[in-house]
Parts: structure tokens; C-alpha cells; sequence
């Protein structure tokens, strides 16, 4: 190990400490399989801290590089998002050696998976989530021609900035998201979204049909992705019979 390595190593310790005693003051709000999810405030502002944490099944080494990619990925895809006019938390600030990144708190939003349960569950008609349905095509489909895959699609992800007024959506949560031209890995995002969409919400089969329709009319690439898509589902019934 090189003398740069060891002070490598020393500059990142040395950030994970002081980066461990700054989020004392913030709440721990969630804790998932890669990552920890703090509320706190950053420059005065309500602000959202995504901390990778290190896996102790993985070389510490290894487990730094890829965490370092991770990081500067999911922060390259935000931004990409926010250039083409697709909303997001803003990023206020990255910490590469903390692997920590300081997005902005969407006070008062509601996801999109509570906004759909409570329509459902005051039973309205379902037609009633078209226009979400609409508008959720419209921006993956703008999202997809940027190539940018989101890796986890679920209503959870998507956030309804003003759920009251208008149906102003973010996109949350790109810690798998990656750069990708292939129809294939559009078509797989589209298919996670619709196991995660049909699984939350019974009854559903017409608004997420909405939803591709919107979606097919405004991507400039959509035709080899639907097609994609079809593929994917068609594996997808072979396992379940097969299991």
C-alpha cells in the first residue's frame, strides 16, 4: 500500500468522522439495504441526507470505489433529469469521501402511491387518475429519450409536489439509476414500474394503460422499448410458470 493510498484512506476516515458527528443533529428516518436516510437542516434549508454506508461482506477497497460510483451516479442522473426540465430534489451539496449527498426535503409532497390509495379508498371512479397517469407517462417518456434509467420505478419514487392545487411530480430516489441507451434496460425499468404499480394498486390495468399510451406518444424512441417491454413481460410469465 502506497504512502497515497494511506492518506487516501486517512482524508476518508477523517470525513466519515466528521460527517458521523455532523448528522447528531439530524433524525434517521429510514434505513435501507444500501443507504441511510436522514432529516435535518443544511444552510438553513429542510434538507434530505442519502448516506451509503459500507458493507462489511465486501473489500473495504472495492467497497469504496463502488460506493464513490454509485454516489457520483445517482447525482450525474438527477442532474441530467433537472437540465432536461424533469423535476427532482435539488442536490445542495455531494461529500465523496462520506459517500453522503444533501438533496432538498420535498416539505408537504405526497407520493404518488398515498395520493392513488386515497383516491381509491374514497372511491372514486378510476378515471379519475387519467390525468396522473398522463402526466407520470409524459415525464418517464422524457426521461427515457434523456437515457437516463431510474432503476427503481415505483409510486413511491414519484413524488406530487402539491397534491391539492395540481399535479406537480418529482422523481425521487435514483440510487440504482444509470446511463443507458438500450431499449432493453428502458423496457426493464417500464416493467418494474408496472409489477410495483399492479401489485399497490388492484384494479388499476386502465390508468397504467394510460399511462404507456402517454407515454408511447411522447418518447421519440418508444416504439423498440414498448416492444422491449413485451419481451420482458413475456420472461417474466415463463418464470412465474416455471416457479
Amino acid at each position: 500500500m502506497t504512502t497515497e493510498t494511506l492518506q487516501q484512506d486517512d482524508l476518508a476516515s477523517l470525513a466519515k468522522l466528521r460527517v458521523k458527528d455532523f448528522l447528531q443533529h439530524f433524525q434517521m428516518v429510514k434505513q435501507g439495504a444500501e443507504s441511510k436516510i436522514y432529516k435535518g437542516n443544511f444552510l438553513g434549508k429542510p434538507t434530505i441526507v442519502k448516506e451509503r454506508f459500507p458493507k462489511a461482506y465486501r473489500h473495504s477497497a472495492l467497497d469504496k470505489k463502488l460506493s464513490h460510483r454509485r454516489t457520483a451516479q445517482e447525482v450525474r442522473s438527477i442532474l441530467r433529469c433537472r437540465k432536461a426540465g424533469i423535476a427532482t430534489p435539488v442536490v445542495y451539496f455531494v461529500d465523496y469521501n462520506a459517500s453522503c449527498i444533501y438533496l432538498e426535503d420535498l416539505v408537504g409532497a405526497l407520493t404518488v402511491r398515498d395520493y392513488i390509495a386515497s383516491v381509491q379508498k374514497s372511491k372514486q371512479d378510476t378515471g379519475t387518475l387519467f390525468p396522473l397517469a398522463e402526466r407520470i407517462g409524459q415525464i418517464l417518456a422524457k426521461m427515457h429519450d434523456e437515457d437516463v434509467i431510474h432503476g427503481d420505478l415505483t409510486t413511491s419514487n414519484m413524488m406530487i409536489r402539491q397534491p391539492e392545487k395540481e399535479l406537480r411530480l418529482v422523481l425521487i430516489d435514483f440510487g440504482l439509476s444509470f446511463i443507458s441507451a438500450l431499449p432493453e434496460d428502458k423496457g426493464v425499468d417500464l416493467y418494474v414500474l408496472e409489477k410495483a404499480f399492479l401489485s399497490s394498486h388492484p384494479n388499476t390495468e386502465s390508468v397504467f394503460k394510460v399511462f404507456l399510451n402517454s407515454y408511447s406518444n411522447t418518447s421519440k424512441k418508444s416504439a423498440p422499448v414498448i416492444k422491449k417491454l413485451d419481451v420482458v413481460r413475456q420472461r417474466g410469465r415463463k418464470r412465474s410458470m416455471v416457479g
